[in-house]
């Protein structure tokens, strides 16, 4: 037996003795010659407790865990929050990057491409600024098929545009610009049609994948080379006095040319409201369908416009005429004149200059407006190239390789978000953020983010939290589809950047923002010190 094994033996026959668990052996007494074939060993140096009669108590030594640092308390708080019941089962993205010091704080799955919905909107407006500049302006044009005699145009006014989405909304003037225009050229009178042009870009449809649901909604409205009001306009549904009798609808007089079908019905006294506007696959018209309970207040709805050309002709020929301009022709889109004007045999009459880049993004992203997503993404389109919608895409995609995001890293179809086609990956919008802030806190990009608690689409969030004022971050807000990427600073004052995306999840939109708010919250409220 070797030295280490008679150690072994010697230690366990000894235990045993000891404890009485052995009484078929008697223990070795301790002042006996261990045998020849088991060598002596030294005693220990500590010192050798007094034997007692009962069984010794072995004596556990506890090691307590190191605390946790306030950056990992951090990452716990995110863990679980991304882990509570109603979001519990879908899929997050999430990164946390310090800006200050390059660090990440915390990353989940941040290679996913997830569907992003209107967080989007930061790529097109920071591929714009750089492919355009902060100071780009939309032109609109008004030209004359006839000469100018006495006050009145012997011919057709032509009214060309470029994509300005702003004219008649947030971030850009009324139309009074362009009647005005008009009017200081001496102009009373049009012998002729407002003819719409939209041939600078191409034709206006809806989006890849867009849902036909969601083209009936403003939310949904086409985005052209014209557009006014945003394109959307305001319906009103006045129930009857008793049930089963008839609604009205009720437009605005100069939206009166846009085709509506009433499929609403006058329900029971106290039943629920329910109205929702239906562009039908294959139908000009827009349908209006639901049902107001008998005897209730009238409903507004604001509804896409239908045809942004048409649409824009027929407001400019009634603001005209509200303006004191006598127009004897009617108001038409350019593809229904047959043939069609030569531009080139035209007058120049006005050149409508657009606010900035940098004053329309503000309504894109505070305000979320579709419309703005589409027209900035559109600045991507090469220049000298017919501005698609695929040729803007290229154009984005080639920007953003630019910047060191990988091509597999995003699959965006439009510039708003709109269609459930479009997915980005976490690390791509972080990149994009990152780049976006060393403009710093006074630039386009960052002051048009909505500010928590303050305004745009974050105005009703987090308000009496760290993050009120502090958060300034785009919001995405789809079917099962939550997001919000931007910044905040830390109560040291570290500045940081977000992404925080989910898709999937199995509870309600409303437990999923409160998810999201959540952590941006641990955010504004983290501190190094832990103090």
């Amino acid at each position: 037996m070797s030295r280490d094994l008679a150690l072994v033996a010697l230690i366990t026959l000894t235990a045993w003795g000891a404890s009485g668990c052995a009484k078929s052996r008697p223990a070795t007494p301790a002042a006996t010659p261990a045998p020849a074939s088991v060598p002596t060993v030294a005693p220990p140096t500590a010192p050798t407790a007094p034997r007692s009669s009962s069984p010794a108590t072995p004596t556990l030594t506890t090691v307590p865990a190191p605390a946790l640092t306030p950056l990992e308390r951090l990452r716990n708080t995110i863990a679980t929050t991304v882990a509570r019941p109603g979001v519990q089962r879908g899929v997050w993205g999430v990164i946390v990057q310090s800006l200050a010091r390059d660090e990440r704080f915390f990353e989940l799955n941040p290679r996913a491409l997830l569907v992003p919905a209107s967080v989007a909107k930061l790529v097109s407006a920071a591929t714009a600024s750089e492919a355009v500049g902060w100071d780009y302006r939309f032109e609109t044009t008004l030209r004359g098929t006839g000469p100018l005699v006495d006050g009145t145009l012997r011919g057709d006014l032509i009214v060309a545009g470029s994509g300005d989405p702003a004219i008649g909304g947030r971030g850009g003037d009324d139309m009074a610009a362009l009647v005005n225009a008009l009017k200081d050229l001496g102009i009373r009178r049009i012998e002729g049609r407002v003819v719409g042009d939209d041939d600078a870009i191409e034709e206006p449809r809806p989006q890849s994948t867009w849902g036909w649901d969601d083209l009936g909604y403003a939310t949904g409205a086409i985005f052209g080379a014209l557009n006014f009001a945003e394109n959307r306009m305001g319906v009103t549904v006045t129930p009857a006095a008793a049930e089963g009798g008839t609604t009205t609808l009720t437009v605005d007089p100069q939206s009166a040319s846009r085709p509506l079908i009433n499929r609403t019905v006058t329900g029971r006294a106290g039943s629920p409201p329910l109205i929702w506007p239906e562009q039908r696959p294959g139908e000009t018209a827009l349908t209006i369908a639901g049902s107001l309970p008998a005897g209730a207040a009238p409903v507004p709805l604001s509804v896409s416009s239908g045809n942004p050309t048409y649409w824009f002709a027929n407001r400019l020929k009634y603001s005209l005429q509200q303006g004191g301009l006598e127009v004897t022709g009617e108001a038409v889109d350019i593809d229904d004149v047959m043939p069609k004007p030569d531009l080139a045999a035209t007058t120049l009459l006005h050149t409508y200059r657009s606010h900035p880049l940098s004053e329309m993004v503000q309504p894109m992203l505070k305000e979320s407006i579709n419309l703005y997503g589409e027209a900035a993404m559109r600045l991507n389109a090469p220049r000298g190239t017919l501005p698609t919608n695929d040729a803007a895409l290229e154009g984005l995609r080639t920007k953003l390789a630019s910047w060191g995001i990988a091509a597999d890293a995003q699959q965006l179809v439009d510039g708003s978000g709109l269609s459930r086609r479009d997915v980005i990956s976490p690390e791509a919008l972080m990149a994009v953020l990152r780049r976006m802030s060393v403009a710093g806190a006074t630039s386009p990009f960052f002051t048009a983010l909505p500010t928590a608690g303050v305004d745009g689409s974050l105005a009703a969030r987090m308000s009496g939290t760290a993050a009120e004022r502090n958060v300034h971050a785009k919001t995405g807000t789809m079917s099962n589809i939550r997001s919000l990427a931007g910044y905040v600073t830390t109560r040291d004052g570290e500045p940081l950047a977000f992404v925080i995306m989910v898709n999937n999840f199995e509870g309600t939109g409303a437990t999923a923002v409160q998810a999201i708010d959540a952590i941006a919250v641990a955010l504004a409220e983290f501190s190094r010190s832990g103090n």
